[in-house]
């Protein structure tokens, strides 16, 4: 997806198929893609069950979209955010939008976005069914956002506690106890998006094929973006790594070479698989 500040996002929330306590994240995960312009979240907002939501949207700028609920049980939001996309989307006044929801009823706009010559950024729970992200450039689990800001937490915490350390304790048996259990944790929360295996590396394997030269080497950069459009939601952290290159290096089943650029501070990777020998 094309990222910086030329990207102008509309933000378009379902409340009643997003915690509020996922904002903050979502908000600065979006950063990373664009500027949000415009920031909309839609719900019944007479209803005590979005009361929790008053808080966080004042401290982010969300205007909310009051949208009552007609009938007993079902879900009235949909269509207000179908409508107000639609209504953006003619104004020319973004180029991208970030569709928050798990419910697979936006599948249809992110595609009709999409064919209009959006940028569609999608966002869910896990339980967000396979159309919806299917339909969207890219998709990116709220679980992994949480797990990443506890981690956060944990280690400004370990910071803290380092500093008021003496010298003479800097080994730290207990604290190295903390630090496997914080790691634990944050696996075990990770793991409820993805795991390494056999289908994954299939994956990255045949998008190395795809772009590789004569020797077999492709640049990471394009393998994750070839990768991103066979996959909407691949992420290295669905698999617990910060970085793509980690999870590369971690399935033990491809070469990584690093190479000089004109800039000291910054080095081109490239990756083919183990077993290919140069062309001589």
């Amino acid at each position: 997806m094309q990222e910086g500040s030329e990207l102008r996002i509309a933000v378009l929330i379902d409340a009643d198929n997003v915690p509020y306590a996922h904002v903050k994240g979502m908000l600065e995960e979006i950063s990373r893609y664009g500027t949000p312009t415009i920031k909309r979240i839609y719900g019944d907002w007479t209803s005590s069950n979005l009361s929790g939501w008053k808080k966080v949207l004042l401290e982010n700028a969300i205007i909310p979209i009051q949208q009552y609920g007609y009938t007993v049980g079902k879900n009235s939001t949909d269509s207000a955010m179908i409508i107000d996309a639609m209504d953006i989307l003619y104004t020319g006044q973004v180029n991208g939008f970030c569709l928050v929801s798990s419910d697979s009823d936006f599948t249809r706009l992110a595609m009709r976005l999409r064919e209009a010559g959006m940028r569609v950024l999608g966002m869910g729970e896990k339980k967000t069914p396979t159309p919806f992200i299917a339909a969207c450039d890219r998709f990116i689990y709220l679980e992994i956002l949480n797990a990443e800001k506890e981690e956060q937490k944990e280690e400004q915490r370990e910071e803290n506690k380092n500093e008021g350390r003496s010298a003479r304790r800097r080994s730290r048996p207990k604290a190295a106890a903390v630090d496997n259990t914080a790691s634990e944790s944050g696996e075990a929360e990770r793991a409820k998006i993805g795991r390494v295996d056999a289908s994954l590396i299939k994956l990255i394997a045949s998008s190395v094929d795809d772009i590789a030269d004569e020797n077999g080497w492709a640049f990471l950069g394009d393998v994750g973006n070839l990768i991103q459009k066979k996959q909407p939601s691949f992420d290295s952290r669905n698999y617990g790594y910060r970085k793509l290159t980690q999870l590369i290096q971690a399935t033990g089943k491809f070469e990584i070479d690093q190479r000089e650029t004109a800039n000291n501070h910054i080095k081109h990777v490239y990756i083919r698989q183990i077993g290919v020998t140069d062309v001589r």
